[in-house]
Order: structure tokens, then sequence, then C-alpha cells
């Protein structure tokens, strides 16, 4: 959105490089050209490289700043995924170590399942979106790619996590211990 484009801010880029302030490389894998970044975000990013030794899951609204997929990097799709992931009001996303797991559309009864979701971290994403039954409300799903929920290949692992089959889908109800603890806070 700037006049002359990357190549008109180009040469001040090229100046806080040469003066130290920032430093220049290919930091994010995917994005093209060169990318500039302060020294305390590299070492951010270097600190990351490794998988850290408890896996990192994250439910962030599908418009969050700090969700890159979408706005930065383009969403992961499933080979027979029609469209892109919305970045819409009321949308979530469960990241796990920042790779897309599970999106949730707003409504909150649809879920998609990401690549991600088929490795061992699936079980990882439904149990933080367990965790987000706001005051005992209970969280159904009724559709899990595009299907009913409850005949979706997926259902067995959302029943393991808690969710039992009912009327419209898949529900989950968070246990009355867990309800007692929130009222408490």
């Amino acid at each position: 959105g700037i006049t002359g484009g990357f190549s008109a801010v180009y040469p001040v880029l090229k100046a806080m490089e040469e003066g130290g302030r920032i430093r220049r490389g290919y930091f994010v894998d995917g994005l093209g050209g060169a990318q500039f970044a302060l020294p305390g975000a590299v070492d951010r990013l270097r600190a990351e490289r490794d998988a850290p030794e408890e896996p990192a899951v994250h439910l962030l609204a599908a418009t969050d700043p700090a969700n890159p997929y979408g706005a930065a990097l383009s969403s992961p799709k499933r080979d027979d995924q029609r469209r892109a992931l919305q970045r819409a009001a009321g949308a979530h996303v469960v990241l796990v170590n920042g790779e897309p797991v599970l999106y949730v559309e707003r409504s909150g009864r649809a879920i998609v399942t990401l690549p991600a979701f088929d490795r061992d971290v699936g079980e990882l994403a439904i149990r933080r979106l367990t965790e987000t039954s706001e005051g005992g409300r209970p969280l159904t799903v009724e559709r899990i790619d595009g299907e009913p929920a409850v005949d979706s290949i997926h259902a067995a692992r959302f029943r393991e996590a808690g969710f039992v089959t009912g009327y419209r889908g898949l529900t989950y109800r968070a246990p009355r211990a867990e309800l007692a603890g929130a009222r408490g806070r």
C-alpha cells in the first residue's frame, strides 16, 4: 500500500541494516524476498527452531494478529477442501507448536480439521477446545469437515475427549468439578 512499493522503502531498510539497527535474511520459510527484523526478533526465531519438550497449544481468534494463517501465510488445506479458511470474526483456530490443527467456524457448530490433525496432535487440539467450554455452557459440534459430526471419521477422537452423541451432533459438557473451579475464579 506504499507508493512505489517495496522498492521505495528498501533504501531505508538497507541503511538501517548497515547501521546495525535491523537484520536482513530469509527468516520465515514460505515468504519470498529479503526479510528484515529487529535483532531480538531474529534471536527469538532461532530459539524456536527446535520443538519444545511440551507442545504449545493455543486457541486463537482467527482474526488475532498472532495468527499468521490467512494473512501473512496461506492456511493449510486438505486435498478435498474447496475453499480457504476465513479470518472471520467469531471464528477460531487451534495451533499446536504454531501449526494450525483445527478451525472452528464462527457459529462454533462446525469444525474443519487440518492436515496436522492426523498426526499425534489432534487430541491436544480437541482437549484445548474443551477447555474453552465457558461457564459450563455445552459445546455442540454439528459438522466436522462438512459432514455430520456423528458420522465423521474423527468422531471417535472427539468422544474419547469427552464429547457425547446427541440429537444435534457431538456435545461436550464440562465435568461438575471443573465447573466449581471455574465459578470460584
